[in-house]
């Protein structure tokens, strides 16, 4: 799960780069809006819900040997008015959910990446939606890292391969999808073997 830049221009996302360099099979589930909250999002809709979203896709998919989860940045959007530490405990229960018997039975179990977004900046097209969450963003790192540490799952700060473009304030461009997909597809290959 993850959201990803679905720009006509940028061909090869980081999942697909991961996935190459890695070698290895991946189901995609990226939605572009999607919220690490237990809740849609009152412009976007009900199914922006990345909670629901998870429990469908790893009911959907399988088995799956390791899972990344990369959400948080639309959660930080000015109209939701989350803090650092709520964005933290909805990937906090994403993970949970991820850990539930039931799922990780239904899989044969399975690993989990958790991977903290590059922070936002104040720039860009999205500026009146992200800037008053520039800091916020910055705290997520040190969160995330706390929520693996706890639930015992592997953790990544994108945000120390790759920086947000300043076109919009909170995707990647072209280079840095090629630097995180092999930045993530060289932790998926320690991890799997």
């Amino acid at each position: 799960m993850g959201s990803f830049d679905h720009h006509p221009r940028i061909a090869r996302r980081w999942p697909v780069v991961m996935a190459q360099a890695a070698g290895v099979n991946l189901i995609e589930e990226g939605l572009g809006g999607r919220l690490a909250a237990g809740h849609g999002d009152p412009n976007m809709g009900a199914h922006m819900d990345g909670q629901l979203g998870l429990r469908i896709a790893l009911a959907s998919h399988g088995p799956i040997d390791l899972m990344t989860i990369m959400l948080g940045t639309n959660d930080l959007q000015a109209h939701h008015g989350k803090t650092a530490a709520q964005i933290a405990a909805h990937v906090d229960a994403l993970v949970k959910i991820a850990l539930t018997d039931e799922l990780q039975d239904r899989h044969g179990g399975f690993e989990i990446l958790l991977i903290c977004p590059p922070a936002v900046i104040g720039a860009g097209v999205f500026v009146a939606d992200f800037t008053d969450n520039v800091r916020v963003s910055r705290a997520l790192p040190a969160l995330y890292a706390r929520v693996a540490t706890r639930r015992a799952v592997h953790f990544m700060d994108a945000g120390a391969h790759i920086a947000s473009s300043d076109i919009d304030g909170i995707h990647f461009d072209k280079v840095a999808h090629e630097v995180l997909g092999q930045a993530v597809a060289d932790q998926i290959k320690g991890i799997l073997t």
